[in-house]
């Protein structure tokens, strides 16, 4: 009896441990089969696109009302007045670090790929000011909110390049609340100042400066999402400050419960608002800051490995394209979400210069000479000049 008992605990045991050390690869299946699966809806996401002359003509920042002659009415412009000519300012905010890390440990931290967006910024853009708006920065992170952020060797080698904003936390933990207190950061941050809003893992490929000189009454640029053109993402927002359709936006966040929802404020609302003041907005088509997606196959398209024809290909039109894939991208959102555990999480200078992928080649302009990484008592350290 006692031989049976042993015989069948050993054999429950081994079966939890094939199964924990089984789990991420059935979940890696799983989760490939409910993305690519016929019903799942992302053919519809990366369906073929064309962009319109509307779209073609916010991309050179021209008026994309023809014959409007109302582009200076107070009404339809800011609620800020200003003369119509004036451009969106260049100056960028990116917000990082708003969890506390004692209570959520997978907040993360302000990492080599964060660094490589806000470089992208420096490069691309050239803008006159770089604010990061954060509440943890420190490395290691650390619960206490006036930890040192220069710490972090990352934010030390970008030191000279931008401007730290802190904020203090928001009362409660709540996960909702956190999900959605970069939404309304972003705009507020825009409303009062007018800018560039970038997310952490988007990555800015050449300059907006046409883009930033689009003509009143529109105040507000914006990406559509997906080819089927299902929304207009948050992720890239550049904005004129006093802008009305920024502070209706904002406005539409009060009294909500944002626990029922997840992206519908963020990417459905700015479509529908949109289609209710076409004045207010200039939309661009998907390939300006959001294509490829964020659906399985076109991930996979971003990070897969090249062959020595196709990497010379690539290259040849990035260098075509003065930075970028396509002849009307500026910028490309990484979908942190979808592609961190897959592809970025594994990515160090190294990679990035030695292995050939489209993302891969669209980076490696970003990274500074003395910037490598070294193998040290098998512990990757990162050479941040010299600290």
């Amino acid at each position: 009896m006692v031989a049976r008992g042993a015989y069948r605990l050993f054999t429950l045991v081994s079966a939890l441990v094939l199964l924990y050390l089984l789990f991420p690869y059935l979940y890696h299946f799983g989760d490939y089969v409910r993305q690519t699966n016929p019903f799942s809806g992302q053919k519809y996401i990366e369906q073929a696109f064309v962009a319109n002359e509307t779209e073609l003509a916010c991309l050179r920042g021209h008026q994309t009302i023809p014959g409007d002659d109302r582009r200076d009415d107070p009404e339809e412009s800011s609620f800020g007045g200003g003369p119509p000519s004036d451009p969106i300012p260049n100056v960028v905010h990116f917000i990082y670090g708003l969890k506390n890390p004692l209570y959520h440990p997978d907040a993360g931290r302000f990492d080599f790929l964060s660094y490589l967006a806000v470089r992208s910024a420096v490069v691309s853009l050239k803008p006159k000011a770089i604010y990061l708006h954060y509440t943890y920065l420190s490395d290691p992170p650390s619960p206490d909110t006036n930890a040192d952020p220069m710490t972090n060797p990352w934010v030390r080698r970008l030191a000279k390049d931008i401007t730290l904003v802190h904020h203090q936390p928001p009362s409660g933990e709540s996960s909702t609340q956190y999900a959605h207190l970069s939404d309304t950061m972003r705009l507020q941050f825009l409303l009062e100042q007018g800018g560039i809003y970038l997310d952490i893992d988007a990555f800015a490929l050449r300059s907006f400066d046409k883009l930033l000189r689009v003509p009143r009454p529109h105040d507000v640029v914006l990406g559509a999402e997906g080819g089927n053109r299902w929304g207009l993402c948050n992720a890239v927002i550049a904005a004129r400050a006093n802008s009305t359709f920024v502070a209706r936006w904002l406005a539409s966040y009060d009294d909500v419960d944002l626990s029922r929802e997840w992206n519908y404020h963020s990417v459905l609302l700015p479509k529908e608002m949109a289609e209710t003041h076409p004045r207010e907005v200039c939309a661009l088509a998907p390939d300006a800051f959001f294509w490829p997606t964020w659906t399985w196959r076109h991930v996979d398209w971003m990070h897969e490995p090249l062959s020595r024809d196709a990497a010379i290909f690539w290259q040849s039109e990035i260098d075509r394209h003065g930075g970028s894939l396509f002849e009307n991208q500026l910028a490309y959102h990484a979908w942190n979400q979808m592609a961190w555990d897959r592809y970025l999480k594994m990515l160090t200078p190294e990679v990035i210069r030695a292995q050939d992928t489209r993302f891969n080649l669209l980076m490696r302009r970003f990274l500074e000479d003395d910037l490598y990484t070294t193998q040290v008592n098998k512990r990757i350290i990162y050479s941040t000049n010299g600290s």
